[in-house]
């Protein structure tokens, strides 16, 4: 192989991976935000709960959506199971 393409798949891996990172350390501020009852987007006090899937043990699909600017954004949130 060339040395070249080597080198741009290493890139393309890294940047990959680094976006990826990213991705996820954004969507875990925009929940943390919302579990404080604020808006990522516009930082007001006006998200609501839209929408709950899921039951029983395991991860719930949980909907929010800003009353105030339209943000709406999904997250799968574990919530662990009590005996």
């Amino acid at each position: 192989m060339d040395i070249y393409l080597i080198l741009f798949l290493l890139i393309v891996g890294i940047g990959s991976v680094v976006v990826y990172a990213y991705y996820l350390k954004e969507k875990h501020d925009h929940l943390n935000a919302i579990e404080h009852g604020i808006c990522p987007k516009c930082r007001q006090k006006t998200i609501e709960l839209t929408d709950r899937r899921g039951g029983g043990c395991g991860p719930k699909l949980m909907s929010f959506e800003c009353t105030a600017c339209g943000y709406a954004n999904s997250f799968s949130v574990d919530s662990g199971c009590s005996l």
